[in-house]
């Protein structure tokens, strides 16, 4: 019922419907409303048919296989107007695990509700944690009991996320022993645990691989300080390693930190729990951890800049003059750096704060431009290098350029391939190996059908190419998609794109 509720919810908001107008077009009240959509009363099938009528969206299918999500895309149109960024889907997921370190009750404002911070919810749940969304949906209140479930934890539901890697952190803090499900999420070749497995050793984490679960035991190392030496400045690594010291008293320096914009959000989040947290955006943190954490806290993550990209490249590759607001400057810097030496123009506005006091915002317009290969090879680095994330972008805005660019994605060899895709759509594309591929343009892009890859970022590459591609296209099994953008096909569709939801 929670996830036909987030269904309801995602459609309702997407066609800008408040709970008392979806509740009179149905006859019932704006409370009902509020309690489906939080899971919390049975549907009839009577009820749903009606909520999918004035939705004008079916919301589950009833017998035979379940239906599957299809987008049909018309091409070759200019967008235009304004589009602020939604708040950072990994920052959101680091502050739901952190959660679990607080007694007292966590509020998170203007969490994005994607599939993968559902995911992160269920699991939470699962283990005897109240979690409740405002009836508005822009608060969710998070409280942890003194005692986990952790026998009942949702093992479907963690097994497809990678995300739950990041309960090692502060569950080590609690318990000495607990098991977690392999964790899932997105194809993007190998990605080995063993850097998270080396970041928790000094707080006596020992985690052995059986079938289908990693089983953990916890030693007592109390030590008034520790240094830990992170052989992988990864994003995720360094939030574990954080919550593992966060979660104890005692001071820790963590060295080879990432100080990526997640990882920002976390510490400032920690801050307001108590945890002193020296170094913030550096590379070495000093973290003064507590082992007993009782507070009310309320804390606005940022905005997403992985999402900022993507919006700002659906207005490069369609030639549009588009305005991005609210965009985390600091974690952008370079990816428009690279954008100016290959001939785009755009505007920025003077900096202001985002509501968490913390991270600068800037509005960012960009203008339609003859773009031009770069002389260097675009590749990523880790913060304050260009974004992981946010290279597959780079590879349709190249195929824009005239000129052969060379992208470099160092870190996942199953991504790129999976970039070819855009080879359907008309662009030159080529794999030199699973690591680097060859984009020569300018491309005149073309309607034609293709499947979603299984991997967030290249997914939403092949939609944006869409966008700019003549005639009409159609991408199969987006699904993906929701796991780290909410309602993107409506947003851009405010900006004057034709997408339209199907099933088969």
């Amino acid at each position: 019922m929670r996830e036909v509720g987030a269904l309801i919810r995602g459609a309702r908001k997407g066609r800008s419907m408040t709970q008392s107008q979806l509740a009179e077009r149905v006859g019932t009240s704006q409370s009902a409303i509020n309690r489906i959509e939080q899971g919390g009363q049975n549907l009839s099938l009577e009820m749903l048919t009606r909520i999918s009528d004035a939705l004008d969206q079916q919301i589950v299918s009833i017998g035979g296989a379940p239906q599957r999500a299809h987008l049909r895309v018309q091409g070759g149109r200019k967008l235009s107007g304004s589009i602020a960024v939604n708040s950072s889907k990994n920052a959101a997921v680091a502050l739901l695990c952190a959660s679990l370190l607080n007694r007292g009750v966590t509020r998170l404002h203007r969490v994005a509700r994607i599939v993968e911070v559902d995911r992160i919810i269920d699991v939470l749940r699962s283990l005897g944690a109240t979690v409740t969304w405002s009836e508005d949906g822009e608060v969710l209140e998070i409280v942890a009991p003194s005692d986990l479930h952790l026998d009942a934890i949702d093992a479907d539901a963690a097994r497809r996320t990678r995300s739950v890697l990041m309960f090692l952190g502060p569950l080590s803090g609690r318990y000495g022993s607990f098991r977690l499900p392999y964790a899932g999420g997105c194809d993007l070749g190998t990605r080995t645990v063993e850097p998270h497995l080396i970041a928790l050793r000094p707080f006596g984490v020992d985690v052995e691989a059986t079938s289908g679960w990693y089983e953990v035991d916890v030693a007592n190392t109390e030590v008034p300080t520790k240094s830990v030496v992170l052989t992988e400045r990864g994003d995720t690594v360094t939030e574990n390693a954080i919550l593992a010291a966060a979660a104890r008293d005692g001071v820790t320096t963590i060295r080879n930190a990432s100080p990526n914009y997640m990882v920002q959000d976390l510490c400032f989040f920690l801050e307001l729990l108590g945890v002193q947290v020296e170094g913030i955006g550096s590379t070495t943190l000093r973290i003064t951890g507590k082992s007993r954490i009782d507070e009310v806290v309320d804390y606005w993550p940022s905005e997403d800049p992985v999402e900022a990209m993507s919006l700002l490249t659906a207005g490069i590759v369609t030639e549009s003059t588009l305005t991005v607001t609210r965009a985390p400057i600091e974690f952008l810097e370079i990816e428009l750096a690279t954008l100016a030496e290959m001939g785009l123009r755009f505007d920025v506005s003077d900096e202001y704060a985002a509501a968490n006091g913390r991270t600068r915002l800037v509005d960012i317009t960009v203008h339609p431009s003859e773009l031009h290969a770069p002389i260097d090879k675009i590749h990523a680095m880790p913060f304050p290098g260009l974004n992981i994330d946010n290279l597959p972008f780079f590879v349709v805005i190249a195929a824009m350029a005239e000129g052969t660019t060379l992208v470099h994605d160092w870190v996942y060899e199953g991504r790129a391939i999976h970039l070819l895709d855009l080879t359907r759509l008309g662009a030159s594309v080529t794999l030199r190996d699973p690591h680097r591929l060859d984009v020569t343009g300018p491309t005149h892009f073309s309607g034609a059908e293709v499947s979603c890859p299984p991997a967030l970022r290249p997914a939403v590459v092949i939609l944006l190419a869409m966008l700019a591609a003549k005639g009409e296209s159609v991408l199969r099994n987006v699904g993906i998609i929701a796991r780290g953008y909410e309602q993107l096909q409506e947003r851009l569709n405010s900006l004057g794109a034709s997408i339209e939801t199907f099933h088969d």
